[in-house]
């Protein structure tokens, strides 16, 4: 599984899915999540500020990754 590795102890989805690629930018990332197409943790997410944490799995298009915290 791939990772998003973050400084900070959250992110938010939205920054989630730019930070990782599968969106390319912000209004990417706003229709991929307000028409159903994220789910965080096995659950369909449609709030784009979702605060995720390390542990977090997100899917996405057929992609899945986890957020970890940055050493």
């Amino acid at each position: 599984m791939e990772t998003v590795e973050i400084r900070d102890e959250s992110i938010t989805l939205g920054q989630a899915l730019k930070l990782h690629g599968v969106a390319e930018n912000g209004a990417l990332a706003k229709q991929l999540i307000s028409t159903g197409e994220v789910k965080v943790n096995g659950d369909v997410e449609t709030r784009r500020g979702r605060s995720l944490v390390p542990g977090d799995e997100v899917g996405v298009l057929g992609v899945t990754f986890a957020i970890a915290q940055a050493e």
